[in-house]
């Protein structure tokens, strides 16, 4: 199974960086997830901001691979507490299928993106920045598998 992070967002500061990859580098070869980020819209006062998120989804669209699983995070979607999230990822090893998880830009994304997704999983009902859902989500990722492995990290 390969792993792949498609996101909306500017660059990231150096401690975020340097998050992700001490999360990332506890994973497993087969769940270190493959980072694409796509270029956040131009934003102004004369824009509408839902030309804006159109813009961007089409992009978040076209960056996913049709035969991959397709999870959005998303503030709508179902909240995952630790074990789910592993049974999940267990599901998704088992299915041997490629996983995108798809994180829009500030605005979200639009209707096609979650008629596409496959699951729609809220991390939070909080709106949580772009780097700190980097983070987040890599540690989540890492915790999920040291659930699997029955290791006592994740209590």
């Amino acid at each position: 199974m390969k792993l792949r992070i498609h996101s909306v967002a500017g660059k990231m500061p150096a401690w975020v960086e340097a998050g992700v990859e001490e999360y990332s580098r506890r994973l497993p070869r087969e769940l270190q997830p493959d980072w694409v980020t796509l270029p956040l819209g131009k934003r102004s006062r004369n824009v509408n901001p839902l030309a804006v998120m159109a813009e961007e989804s089409d992009r978040l669209l076209q960056s996913v691979r049709s035969d991959w699983h397709m999870v959005l995070l998303d503030v709508t979607g179902k909240a995952w507490d630790t074990p789910t999230l592993a049974h999940h990822v267990q599901a998704w090893q088992l299915q041997g299928r490629d996983v995108s998880l798809v994180i829009g830009g500030p605005d979200g994304v639009d209707d096609r993106v979650r008629q596409q997704a496959a699951q729609r999983w809220s991390l939070s009902a909080l709106t949580l920045p772009h780097p700190l859902v980097r983070i987040l989500l890599t540690e989540q990722l890492y915790r999920a598998w040291t659930v699997l492995q029955g290791h006592p990290y994740h209590k």
